[in-house]
């Protein structure tokens, strides 16, 4: 009996954790990555982990502006291959599909 419960706990224990995401649909097509500390990454995910580590390819980060560390300017940085470590990172959003619109709900400022 010891036995077959620890070999059923066992097999438990190798089987792979789940993912809240499924992020094999987003494997070498175009993502948006939003990280911790207010960067963003954008560029082809080849891979990812359990741990959320991702591997995007041909990867361009937008450059903050130095003033407002919340707006992004129109610079780029190329990055090339790199991986953004799974606790760093915030959204992973597919850039097909996707199109930046003006926030509803700032007030436009009184003359």
């Amino acid at each position: 009996i010891f036995r077959e419960s620890l070999s059923g706990l066992c097999s438990n224990m190798s089987g792979r954790k789940e993912t809240v995401l499924d992020l094999a649909k987003f494997v070498d097509k175009g993502v948006q990555v939003k990280l911790t500390g207010g960067r963003q990454v954008t560029g082809t995910l080849k891979g990812y982990d359990q741990l959320l580590n991702l591997v995007l390819d041909a990867a361009v980060e937008s450059v903050r502006d130095h003033d407002d560390p919340l707006k992004t300017t129109d610079q780029t940085r190329r990055l090339g291959l790199i991986v953004c470590r799974g606790t760093a990172v915030m959204l992973v959003s597919p850039t097909d599909g996707t199109e930046e619109i003006a926030n509803p709900f700032v007030q436009p400022e009184a003359v």
